[in-house]
């Protein structure tokens, strides 16, 4: 067993299949192929290069990833890029795991799909990112090294692999969409199951294509998350009745997200692991104080529980389409607006308290300033989505 582990943890096997789909490390400087025409990208990788095991296959950690300081400098990693399909295929499919799709699919299944399948998108989603990301910087092991590997996202290479967050997110998503959608509307389930399995399939794949994990670190988030998913199943009900809870429900919803943010585990240089954390966290605690919000001051009027399946999934008209394309285009702009001028503010207030000249960027790193004002931001970002905006989606007439 320890000698499989070992082997789906060595860069080599993600370095093969990189080759395999057609993406290599550029030649030497001046040197080409002569049978190949290749386009050549850019990409940046850690000033590190491969570090092999006793056994020569790769799998232990540079040393400056253990010592406590800052990460390496970023050089440009040329890379090759010989079938186009498999390049834009897994770059697209790798989006469909960061934040773009996020900010942009579940609010969109909020304004204009179903409340109560966005509200459990959610909460499931934050669950399985806040112990995945914590597991990162508990656990502590490498993303594949760079040679053999081509890196392709320069932002991801800061944090550890293991699991793989965005085969966490991806599974997660798909299967709580499947599983909530099920007994809710009446679609063949064989379809839904395919789409969820080729969604998922697609961002794991995605993810050893662009050399920002081993195959453990996918099939490890992806089991992690479905164990989650097991066990958090016979509390999804609860998910759908938080906005009836006691009025100093607001109050824990903001106190116990935001101390475990604080205390995130300590990483051993900078990386975006605890600013994506409190990102993630704070918009759904945002998203269930808003779903509050709305109950208590009876803001909407929407049943709590699952309906009755319908007969179909209704017809996407032009009409349908066109509107949805307006009610999500008013509220991401109202959500920009907020974030801007809460981060701003928020920024503003910790910098003066914490008597910080604001134009020192670096500051914005520190503990007691990040993860107050991403807090303060992405709070205001998940109330908004939840009551503003639908308020002036009604307000202009687009209910």
């Amino acid at each position: 067993m320890a000698e499989l582990l070992r082997s789906l943890q060595d860069s080599q096997l993600v370095a093969r299949f990189q080759r395999r789909c057609g993406l290599f490390l550029a030649p030497d400087e001046g040197a080409r192929e002569d049978d190949a025409s290749p386009a050549e990208g850019a990409a940046r990788a850690p000033g590190v290069g491969h570090h092999p095991t006793a056994n020569g296959k790769g799998g232990g950690a540079p040393a400056n990833w253990r010592c406590g300081v800052p990460a390496p400098q970023a050089y440009v990693q040329k890379y090759v890029v010989k079938n186009y399909f498999y390049y834009y295929l897994f770059r697209f499919s790798a989006a469909l795991g960061q934040e773009v799709f996020y900010v942009t699919f579940l609010p969109f299944t909020h304004w204009n799909i179903d409340s109560y399948l966005s509200r459990r998108l959610i909460v499931i989603w934050v669950l399985v990112m806040y112990i995945g990301q914590v597991a990162k910087d508990i656990l502590k092991w490498p993303r594949p090294f760079s040679p053999p590997v081509v890196q392709l996202e320069k932002r991801m290479v800061a944090e550890y692999g293991m699991p793989s967050t965005h085969a966490m997110a991806a599974t997660a998503i798909s299967s709580t969409f499947l599983l909530s959608t099920v007994d809710r509307y009446q679609y063949p389930f064989l379809l839904g199951l395919m789409m969820a399995v080729v969604f998922s399939t697609l961002v794991c794949l995605s993810r050893l294509y662009t050399g920002m994990h081993t195959v453990l670190d996918v099939l490890g988030g992806v089991l992690i998350t479905m164990v989650l998913l097991v066990l958090s199943y016979p509390a999804w009900p609860l998910i759908d009745r938080l906005e009836s809870a006691s009025p100093l429900f607001p109050v824990c919803a903001i106190v116990v997200p935001f101390f475990l943010c604080y205390n995130h585990p300590v990483s051993d240089f900078y990386s975006p692991t605890r600013a994506d954390t409190t990102t993630i966290v704070a918009a759904g605690a945002g998203v269930t104080i808003g779903f509050w919000i709305n109950h208590f001051f009876q803001l909407v009027s929407e049943p709590v529980d699952a309906l009755p399946a319908i007969q179909r999934v209704p017809l996407l008209t032009a009409d349908v389409l066109v509107l949805g394309l307006i009610k999500f285009t008013v509220g991401i702009v109202l959500i920009l607006l907020v974030r801007q001028l809460v981060q701003n503010l928020s920024l503003q207030v910790l910098y003066s308290w914490f008597k910080v000249v604001s134009t020192n960027k670096e500051a914005r790193r520190r503990l007691e300033i990040e993860v107050p004002y991403k807090f303060v931001t992405y709070t205001s970002v998940g109330i908004c989505a939840t009551t503003m905006v639908p308020m002036l989606h009604r307000f202009l007439g687009l209910l």
